[in-house]
């Protein structure tokens, strides 16, 4: 059976897809030992979610598995962020991993930057919900009990009170036109705090919003 790690953005999509990996044929032969995570380390947040270390911690208990967190400078070069990253790669090698996981839907660029920093590695990229229908997929998810509110919104698509809202049927009826029911353009990022990959749901409330360079950022306290 391989061994691999999840990237873990902390949001819905890869929530998602360690339930995928853990409950259906596509992860049959996958076990999933631990998730990754890349923090801004003058904030200690999640980039672009901007969730705290603290709660991704508390994500990472109630999924059982450990964390693994790769710290970034701020700011962040490409190049900097790519030898960070090949570093921890070499460590999951070392310590027998296999595979990095991805909750990637649909931007193939993504994939295909991937792909490439992982060729030669010897680690084998996965990606499970690839091209699953997003409106399908987010009904999917939110029928199935997973919960996460917004983390982050793109002012240039939502307005500033999608910020913190939950993620649910009423947030996907009041997406404006064009925008994506899964966000993978961009235009919302999420933290989920309850669902069938958790044991227990993630106590979470909305502090203040606070805008940032055409973002609206819901600060979410424990």
């Amino acid at each position: 059976m391989k061994r691999a790690l999840l990237s873990w953005s902390s949001g819905k999509d890869s929530a998602w897809a360690l339930h995928v990996m853990r409950s259906q044929s596509v992860g049959q032969d996958v076990e999933i030992a631990g998730l990754l995570t890349t923090f801004n380390g003058a904030f200690d947040r999640v980039a672009m979610h901007a969730v705290r270390r603290e709660l991704v911690g508390a994500q990472a208990r109630a999924a059982g598995l450990p964390l693994r967190a790769v710290d970034l400078p701020w700011p962040c070069s490409n190049s900097q962020y790519e030898a960070l990253m090949a570093g921890a790669c070499r460590q999951a090698i070392e310590d027998g991993i296999d595979a990095i996981v991805f909750g990637d839907l649909f931007l193939r660029d993504v994939r295909e930057y991937r792909e490439r920093m992982l060729r030669g590695t010897g680690l084998e990229p996965l990606f499970p919900l690839w091209e699953i229908p997003t409106h399908d997929l987010a009904e999917k998810m939110i029928r199935s009990g997973l919960r996460a509110r917004i983390t982050c919104v793109d002012k240039k698509v939502l307005v500033t009170s999608f910020a913190g809202r939950e993620f649910d049927a009423a947030f996907l009826a009041d997406l404006p036109p064009g925008v994506d029911p899964c966000g993978e353009n961009g235009e919302f990022h999420s933290f989920a705090y309850d669902g069938p990959m958790f044991r227990h749901p993630i106590p979470v409330t909305v502090g203040e919003l606070r805008d940032a360079d055409g973002f609206v950022f819901a600060d979410l306290l424990p």
